[in-house]
C-alpha cells in the first residue's frame, strides 16, 4: 500500500486514531495501541506505559535476537551520551627508542586522532489493510483477521530488513546507462542500496572518481535489468555513469554495514577501484590501504574468481594479530561454508564445533543458554554462515561466490537507541482513505571501534 507519510506525521496521525472497535482491538483507549506519552525517553519495555506496543515490538526484537544471522552475533549496547568516538591513526614516529647515559631525548610526536561520528538509524516497515478487506476476510471463506496477517509478514520483513542492511555491500557495477538519472545494474546486487544511500562512481574510462554524490531516491525492479533513480542527476566533471562504471556507497541512509566496514582505498571491485566511505571517514584521506588505525584488510584478485583457500584465511587471522586484535568471529555465505567444510575434509581435517557467546552490554550469555548458538570453527574460531553475505563481481560483471570476513567482535557494537515498537495508525482523515495502518520501527546504528581488526576475503568462486 502506497504510503510518503513522513515518520513524524504517521505518529502524529496515530496520536489522532480513534481506539476500540471491531477492526481491531475490541476496547480501550487511545493509548492502547500508540506510543506512550514517555516514549522518547530513556527506558526499558518494563517502563513503557503501553502493555499492546510491548508486547508486539518485543516479540520482532526478540525474534531477531535469536536467529542465528550476523545481527545476533554482535553485541548490543545501550546508545549512551555519545554520538561518536576518536580513533587513533599514527601512534606517533620516533619518540620512543634508546637513550645513550648524556644523549638527546627522543623528538616529542604526538599520536594522530581522527573524529569518528555516528547517529541512529531508523528502520522501518509499514503494512495496512482497506478497512472494507478486514470487514470481509473475516467472513466465511475469509483468511481471518487479514490485518493480523499482514502485521505477521512485516514483522518477518522487519527482521529481514535489519540483517540484510548490516550485510549490504558497497558496490555494483553498471552495465547500462538510460539517461542522466537512471542507471541499470546488476539485479542480484541490488540489494547493496537501499533507499537515500548515497553514491559516487568510478570512472572507467578515465580511470577516475566521480564525486557526484547522488542519493537514491526510487527503484524500479519490473523491468530487467532494474533501474534506480538518483538524485542529483549521474553528472560529474562533465560525464555521465556509462557500462562498465563502478558505483560504490559513500553515506549509508540505513545502518552501516559490516561491508562498508571491511573496505579500504582504492579497493578492487570488478578489476576497478571503489573508495568506500564509513561513518565520517573518507576514503581518499583515512582508509588507505595497511593504514594503523583506519584501514582493514582486504584481499582481492582484480576481478579474477578463485578459490578460497585455508592461507587466504589463515592471512585474514595474521593481519588482524598484527594490529593487536584477536580473530573471533568469521562469517560469510552458505557456499563458501560449504566450500571450506569441503576442503578441510579432503585433507582429514574436520571442523569442531563451539558454543558461541554473544553480548549485550556488558553482559555475556553462558554457553548454550539463550541468546547464545553453536557454530562449527576452524583453528578454535566460528564460523557463522549468514544467507545475506554479499558476493563478489568479475570484470564482466557476472557474480561469482560470497566473501569471507573476519571480525574482532570486541570492536564491533549495535547501539539501540530505542528497540523495536509497533504503531497503529486509523486516521482516515488524514490518509484519505479508509485503510488501517501499522508500523514497526527500530532506531540503532553499527559501530566499529577499530576498523583495522576486520578482515574481507573477495573475488571468490561459488
Amino acid at each position: 500500500m502506497a504510503n510518503d507519510t513522513s515518520l513524524g506525521e504517521f505518529l502524529a496521525q496515530a496520536q489522532r486514531s480513534m481506539g476500540g472497535g471491531a477492526f481491531g482491538r475490541t476496547s480501550g483507549p487511545l493509548s492502547g495501541y500508540l506510543f506512550g506519552p514517555d516514549f522518547f525517553r530513556k527506558q526499558t519495555y518494563l517502563q513503557i506505559a503501553d502493555t499492546f506496543v510491548a508486547t508486539y515490538g518485543k516479540k520482532v526484537w526478540d525474534s531477531l535476537n535469536n536467529k542465528t544471522v550476523s545481527f545476533n552475533a554482535l553485541k548490543k549496547v545501550d546508545w549512551g551520551p555519545t554520538v561518536g568516538w576518536r580513533l587513533r591513526t599514527d601512534r606517533g614516529s620516533g619518540r620512543s627508542r634508546p637513550v645513550t647515559e648524556t644523549g638527546a631525548l627522543p623528538t616529542i610526536d604526538n599520536s594522530n586522532y581522527l573524529g569518528v561520528y555516528s547517529y541512529p538509524r531508523q528502520i522501518v516497515s509499514t503494512f495496512g489493510v482497506s478497512l472494507k478487506g478486514q470487514a470481509v476476510s473475516a467472513l466465511e471463506g475469509g483468511i481471518g483477521n487479514q490485518f493480523a496477517v499482514e502485521q505477521e509478514a512485516a514483522s518477518r520483513d522487519h527482521i529481514k530488513e535489519i540483517n540484510t542492511e548490516l550485510m549490504s555491500g558497497s558496490t555494483a557495477w553498471v552495465i547500462a546507462s538510460a539517461d542522466t538519472t537512471h542507471a541499470a545494474v546488476i539485479s542480484t546486487m541490488i540489494g547493496n542500496f537501499h533507499i537515500g544511500d548515497t553514491l559516487c562512481w568510478y570512472d572507467i574510462t578515465h580511470s577516475t572518481h566521480r564525486p557526484s554524490n547522488s542519493i537514491i531516491t526510487a527503484f524500479d525492479l519490473t523491468v530487467s535489468p532494474p533501474t534506480m533513480t538518483v538524485s542529483p542527476a549521474w553528472t560529474s566533471g562533465g560525464e555521465t555513469v556509462a557500462a562498465g562504471d563502478i558505483l560504490y556507497v559513500v553515506a549509508r541512509n540505513g545502518i552501516t554495514a559490516l561491508p562498508d566496514i571491511a573496505a579500504e582505498d582504492t579497493m578492487g571491485v570488478c578489476g576497478e577501484e571503489a573508495n568506500v566511505d564509513i561513518y565520517s571517514l573518507t576514503s581518499a584521506t583515512d582508509r588507505v590501504a595497511g593504514n594503523w588505525g583506519a584501514g582493514a584488510f582486504v584481499s582481492y584478485a582484480a576481478g579474477v574468481p578463485r578459490d578460497l583457500t585455508l592461507p587466504l584465511v589463515d592471512r585474514c587471522f595474521q593481519e588482524i594479530r598484527q594490529k593487536g586484535g584477536e580473530p573471533k568471529l568469521c562469517i560469510t555465505g552458505l557456499d563458501q561454508y560449504d566450500n571450506l567444510n569441503q576442503l578441510l575434509q579432503s585433507q582429514q581435517r574436520f571442523m569442531d564445533v563451539t558454543d558461541y557467546i554473544v553480548g549485550a552490554g556488558d553482559e555475556r550469555t553462558y554457553p548454550g543458554t539463550r541468546g547464545g548458538f553453536q557454530l562449527a570453527t576452524y583453528r578454535g574460531i566460528p564460523i557463522l554462515p549468514d544467507p545475506d553475505m554479499p558476493k563478489s563481481q568479475s570484470t564482466t560483471g557476472v557474480v561469482q561466490g560470497s566473501d569471507f570476513m573476519v571480525l574482532d567482535t570486541d570492536y564491533h557494537e549495535i547501539g539501540v537507541m530505542y528497540p523495536t515498537q509497533y504503531v497503529e495508525n486509523r486516521d482516515y482523515f488524514a490518509a484519505n482513505a479508509l485503510v488501517l495502518r501499522g508500523m514497526f520501527i527500530t532506531m540503532m546504528e553499527h559501530r566499529c571501534l577499530r576498523p583495522d581488526t576486520t578482515a574481507r576475503i573477495s573475488d571468490l568462486k561459488s
